[in-house]
């Protein structure tokens, strides 16, 4: 298990986000590269949406790294962290003891905001530029279990998992553009699960 790795843009990244600070009419996707990815802002039409992604990073970052969203008081925080923690093997029980970690952090230290967890994306080994990441579905799946028993603790679940499914349950080619990342029409079905949903309502 490799806990300790944290992505070297992580103190310039840091640093960029204080720039910016969270306030507690922002909502924060907090997460890695597939959060850090996307303007969220832009794809949502919302401007109040700030991003909390870095490239590679782990729920042990994450935790880490949380005070400086919290120290803001925004109105909803939406979480999708954990496939780095798989690629370095990590355990699942660890994953999810760092998800319920994020949980009370937010909980005591911004107990009006709205705490949204999303479960992790299937992969497509077909692309073959993520190995580490790759034949380890039955991981993915005992994670997105443990995401989802959040919702006892209402938490706010978003499922995102099923809607990314090709036939052979991998992530669907034609929404990604290496096996792990979303392209535009990946992030456009996020787009309509949060409409369905009414997440940011």
């Amino acid at each position: 298990m490799d806990s300790t790795y944290r992505p070297k843009i992580t103190p310039d990244s840091i640093a960029s986000f204080k720039a910016h600070p969270v306030g507690s009419d922002n909502i924060v996707f907090l997460g890695n590269s597939i959060t850090a990815r996307c303007n969220w802002a832009k794809l949502f039409n919302n401007p109040l949406i700030k991003g909390r992604g870095i490239s590679g990073d782990l729920t042990f970052g994450v935790l880490e790294r949380m005070d400086e969203i919290i120290a803001g008081h925004p109105k909803k925080v939406f979480i999708l962290i954990g496939i780095n923690d798989i690629s370095r093997n990590v355990p699942d029980s660890i994953i999810e003891r760092n998800h319920r970690k994020m949980v009370a952090k937010i909980r005591a230290g911004s107990p009006e905001t709205q705490i949204y967890f999303c479960t992790l994306l299937p992969v497509n080994p077909v692309f073959g530029k993520f190995p580490n990441h790759y034949g380890k579905d039955g991981h993915i799946l005992a994670v997105n279990a443990a995401i989802r028993k959040l919702k006892a603790k209402n938490v706010n679940i978003v499922d995102l998992y099923p809607n990314f499914l090709d036939s052979e349950n991998h992530l669907k080619a034609e929404y990604c553009v290496d096996g792990l990342h979303p392209n535009d029409a990946g992030y456009q079905v996020w787009v309509k699960v949060f409409e369905k949903g009414g997440y940011l309502k």
